[in-house]
């Protein structure tokens, strides 16, 4: 198995820095790091599609090869619909990026290329170790892998709805400075980063089942850091707090990202 790995792993890596390297010379055309947020989906995407190709004819089983060229393109490809729907007509930069990069020492386009682009190239291949493993990983299909699409089914509703719902709230005039709280926003704070994780966990179990695959939980482990506790809910966070004056009251009452009913006001 190990023999079959190395190569997956390394056309991975190598796709997904150079993509990323690509989108930093676009980056610096339209005079926007946030370009990069589109990428991310695409590299994912990206190296699924070579994994399977490169390691066809191996020994890992068929219905799981494909379950996973499936899912992870799929989810992939409409996150960077998304954010592309979501960017356009934007001329200015996201303010994570800009602000991450004043306080930074150096040249900022050296920076933005370590700090932003080439890191999240390598963010994206390790989190994608359970793709690139259970391609080449032999043994059968067994419960986990059903157990994980059914997460991955969760993780994905949770995910695209909750989008779906932010944009067409935020589209409306009247909600202009409001705080949504409608819908699977009544539930927890972040529903789409909540099913982003639970992609990638599911993503997770259905690799587990064959053998070495299991050794990839840090993959998923990293990913919901990054969204619960690192760059996801807590810039997003600090951001509406300053922007939304009933966000402390949401934030009170409303779940941070696993979903559950809301509390009560304390009165």
């Amino acid at each position: 198995m190990l023999a079959d790995i190395w190569p997956v792993l390394l056309t991975g890596l190598v796709a997904a820095l150079v993509l990323q390297v690509l989108t930093f010379f676009y980056a610096l055309r339209v005079r926007r790091f946030s370009v990069v947020d589109v990428t991310w989906g695409l590299s994912f995407a990206l190296i699924a599609v070579l994994a399977w190709l490169v390691s066809t004819g191996g020994p890992a089983d068929p219905l799981r090869r494909g379950l996973m060229l499936v899912l992870v393109t799929v989810w992939g490809v409409r996150l960077a619909w998304h954010i592309g729907q979501r960017q356009r007509g934007e001329t200015a930069d996201d303010p994570r990026y800009t602000e991450m990069l004043s306080r930074s020492s150096g040249h900022p386009k050296l920076v933005a290329l370590r700090k932003v682009f080439l890191l999240q190239a390598v963010v994206a291949w390790f989190v994608a170790l359970p793709v690139q493993f259970s391609m080449a990983d032999a043994g059968g299909p067994g419960p986990l892998l059903w157990l994980g699409v059914a997460v991955w089914g969760i993780g994905f509703f949770f995910e695209a709805v909750g989008d779906r719902q932010l944009r067409r709230f935020k589209a409306s005039p009247a909600n202009r400075g409001r705080v949504m709280d409608q819908g699977l926003w009544r539930y927890t704070r972040h529903p789409n980063y909540f099913g982003d994780a639970c992609v990638w966990w599911g993503i997770y179990l259905i690799a587990a089942d064959a053998g070495w695959s299991a050794l990839t939980v840090l993959s998923p482990l990293l990913m919901t850091w990054f969204l619960a506790a690192k760059t996801g809910k807590p810039l997003l966070e600090k951001q509406l707090s300053r922007s939304r004056p009933g966000y402390a009251d949401y934030v009170e009452r409303t779940s941070g990202f696993i979903p559950w009913p809301p509390r009560r006001p304390r009165s």
